[in-house]
């Protein structure tokens, strides 16, 4: 068993390359506001824990709020996790056309 521990990745040209950009989480009542879009972690490993920066997406107030619970929803977890996570997939490629994140 293999009990290495995660490395986490922490960039702030990643987390800095949110600032106006267009909100990729995109939940009903979105904003999309580009001047309150923010780099948005997927859940961390607890109160005040973050993931990597590997794992994130450029999020309106609006979105981050309901993704994080801050601002109520009536879509489940789930649902919202999923739109959670396309917009990973979303953020990433946009971090790989900036040139932020790179092929081995």
């Amino acid at each position: 068993m293999n009990l290495q521990k995660d490395i986490i990745i922490r960039s702030k040209k990643i987390r800095e390359s949110a600032k106006g950009e267009d909100c990729q989480i995109r939940v009903e009542g979105c904003n999309n506001n580009s001047e309150t879009v923010v780099f948005c972690h997927l859940g961390g490993a607890g109160i005040g824990a973050k993931s990597s920066d590997l794992f994130g997406a450029y999020g309106c107030s609006t979105c981050h709020g309901k993704a994080d619970g801050q601002i109520p929803s009536h879509w489940s977890a789930t649902v919202l996790g999923l739109y959670f996570y396309q917009a990973v997939i979303r953020t990433q490629q946009i971090l790989v056309n900036k040139g932020l994140i790179k092929r081995g």
